[in-house]
């Protein structure tokens, strides 16, 4: 996983996106203002504590956390959640708790990190480039 920290990976792809807010109760104008967006991201580590920053030109978020342990989260839309990671392989696997039960899958490559955000029976797959 060391190789993948601190590349900022810029939104490329992204399908099923505005169906997984709705299904999370994100209101309509901040779905219209998340799909316009092309946020980057970055995944550091210091001393055993992560950072996950998302930056984008409409709204920055950060959590930091450290793996398996439980820690709370204020979502990107604002929700109150509690939320897990874990580490498998190259794959960074974070559960939220909240009011709906998230899965989101970040699965880093030395080109790419693949983002597959699952909630109830919705699907979303955003693929993210490396910045050069």
């Amino acid at each position: 996983m060391l190789e993948f920290l601190g590349k900022k990976y810029k939104l490329f792809s992204s399908e099923n996106f505005d169906d997984f807010m709705k299904a999370l109760g994100v209101g309509l104008m901040t779905r219209k203002m998340g799909s316009s967006l092309s946020p980057v991201v970055e995944l550091t580590e210091n001393n055993g504590v992560y950072t996950l920053k998302t930056t984008s030109a409409f709204k920055n978020s950060e959590i930091k956390f450290k793996l398996n342990q439980e820690f709370d989260e204020e979502t990107i839309d604002g929700r109150q959640v509690k939320s897990v990671c874990t580490l498998e392989g190259n794959k960074l696997i974070q559960k939220q708790k909240g009011e709906k039960e998230t899965t989101i899958e970040r699965e880093f490559t030395p080109t790419e990190m693949k983002a597959i955000m699952k909630v109830d029976d919705i699907v979303c797959t955003r693929v993210y480039k490396v910045q050069e």
